[in-house]
């Protein structure tokens, strides 16, 4: 029967295989290309790697990895060893620094000089589209301005303390209470609160990911491969390797292209229900933006932006918070007695001004981003040749990154115990002392400082003490996570490789 099917089905077969001869022109004019493309790309990274200093030779080869567990790592070790706190790795003409003067210079002094650029935007646009990190110009302008006008107002703080204390109450804590005396993964759970929360606050709707039961959508998956796949990108010495497997639809590029056709499919669907509902009059950022943008690809990329933004960066400080947590008791400790003391022993929290009345809780919080920023290196683009204040001179068109994961772990910068997870480097007779954001520039600095910065300290202070108030965390892992420094995952945030394994028991 099959034989006398395939027999019948010869003509199909043959032109399926075989294709209109009118086509082959064509064809051969597309595989030229993709050769000649092909052939620029292998020249230009021949001519790249030609550099034989010993940090760029460690960098093509990966030897580094020898050493260390990640290349934040191997970077902070280069910087710490430079006398202007300043590398280069030509291969992929970036100019790397450390040092607080230069980070200054680049998002202050000479801030229109040091964009995010064209390259930089080309390289996360697929991703981030026009949203406001990948944006200069007019169009960072209007969304700084939009976002700026709804989160200075006192209420918005109010609108979302409630939002993140009904997440707790209502779902964070019944889950973990649920599951005591068997191991989570903390990580996980706290990318599932995180989005919850940020699509609330952002778009007014409820995706209800914060359910074990539930698996966690493929939105979510698509989201975290996409944002490791954007960060690979910049790895690459040439941007032709990606453009030409962009061209080609293969490799990355390919399950790059499949995992943003899912997160256009979510971000199209925030953007039909919230105008189903409507957004006159609602709290939410996106109903703000609807009520003057009519472009859905524009109104996707911010809803992008809104995610990339407040799930996984709060999710990231979370996790290293309690990471930091399992390994000094005695921090626990005194984020509890504090609590005791200025909220009432039953240690809860039911408005936004008691929170900010946590002094220790919120040092520990800052003292544990600089250990860990969420964003361990930021990149922009010189326009015109600079020269930056420590006397690095800067080619016009190439990169410029500052680096604040190494900046946390330079004695130039914050001392000799800079290494130690202590809060009471934040704290001058038990008031908290804020530091210069350019030695500090976990939450940028000048012109482009995170307009969220309030918004993510509530949340990652309000799950803190909840957790604290109610469970002893014990954290169980094995392997690289389990001592010294975590290996984290590329991508644009900081992500735990191996999650974070713990056993919650009952106070």
């Amino acid at each position: 029967m099959a034989l006398v099917e395939t027999s019948s089905n010869s003509s199909t077969v043959h032109h399926h295989l075989f294709p209109n001869t009118l086509f082959l022109p064509q064809i051969m004019m597309i595989i030229v290309m993709v050769i000649m493309v092909m052939g620029i790309v292998t020249t230009r990274i021949m001519k790249n790697s030609l550099c034989s200093c010993e940090t760029c030779q460690a960098y093509l080869t990966s030897s580094w990895s020898k050493h260390f567990k990640n290349l934040c790592d191997w970077y902070a070790h280069l910087l710490k060893q430079s006398p202007t706190k300043t590398i280069h790795i030509h291969v992929l003409q970036n100019t790397i620094t450390a040092n607080p003067k230069n980070v200054e210079y680049m998002l202050k002094t000479r801030f229109h000089n040091f964009p995010k650029g064209k390259p930089f935007s080309t390289i996360l646009g697929d991703f981030l589209g026009r949203g406001i990190f990948n944006v200069d110009g007019h169009l960072w302008s209007f969304q700084k301005k939009m976002a700026t006008s709804e989160l200075t107002k006192t209420s918005i703080r109010s609108y979302a303390f409630d939002i993140v204390n009904h997440e707790i109450h209502h779902r964070l804590l019944p889950l973990l209470s649920s599951n005591q005396g068997q191991i989570l993964d903390l990580q996980d759970i706290f990318r599932r609160f995180s989005f919850d929360t940020i699509c609330r606050f952002s778009f007014g709707l409820d995706p209800m990911c914060l359910e074990l039961s539930m698996p966690i959508s493929d939105f979510a998956v698509s989201f975290d491969l996409a944002s490791r796949l954007s960060a690979e990108r910049a790895m690459s010495v040439s941007p032709l390797v990606w453009k030409t497997k962009r061209l080609l639809n293969v490799g990355s590029e390919k399950k790059l292209r499949e995992a943003l056709c899912n997160i256009n499919v979510l971000a199209k669907e925030v953007i039909r229900q919230r105008r189903k509902m409507g957004f006159c009059g609602q709290k939410d950022l996106l109903s703000r933006f609807m009520s003057t943008v009519n472009d859905d690809k524009y109104l996707r990329d911010i809803v992008i932006s809104f995610l990339l933004a407040g799930r996984d960066t709060v999710a990231s400080a979370l996790t290293s918070f309690f990471w930091l947590l399992a390994k000094h008791p005695e921090v626990e400790t005194k984020i509890r007695d504090e609590a005791k003391n200025v909220v009432g022993t039953e240690m809860e929290v039911t408005r936004f001004e008691e929170l900010q009345k946590l002094q220790y809780l919120e040092a520990a919080t800052y003292e544990s981003m600089r250990l860990f920023p969420p964003i361990q290196l930021d990149s922009k683009f010189c326009v015109e040749d600079d020269v930056l204040p420590d006397g690095t001179w800067v080619k016009g068109g190439t990169r410029v990154t500052y680096h604040p994961y190494a900046m946390g772990r330079l004695e130039e910068i914050w001392g000799k115990d800079c290494l130690e997870f202590k809060p009471e480097r934040w704290l001058k007779d038990g008031v908290l002392v804020s530091e210069n954001p350019f030695k500090y520039p976990v939450f940028q600095g000048g012109m482009r400082v995170c307009l969220g910065k309030e918004m993510a300290l509530l949340e990652v202070k309000s799950v803190a003490l909840s957790l604290l108030k109610r469970f002893h965390v014990q954290f169980v892992g094995v392997g690289p996570t389990s001592h010294g420094t975590p290996r984290f995952c590329p991508g644009l945030t900081a992500t735990f490789s191996c999650g974070l394994p713990v056993k919650l028991t009952q106070r």
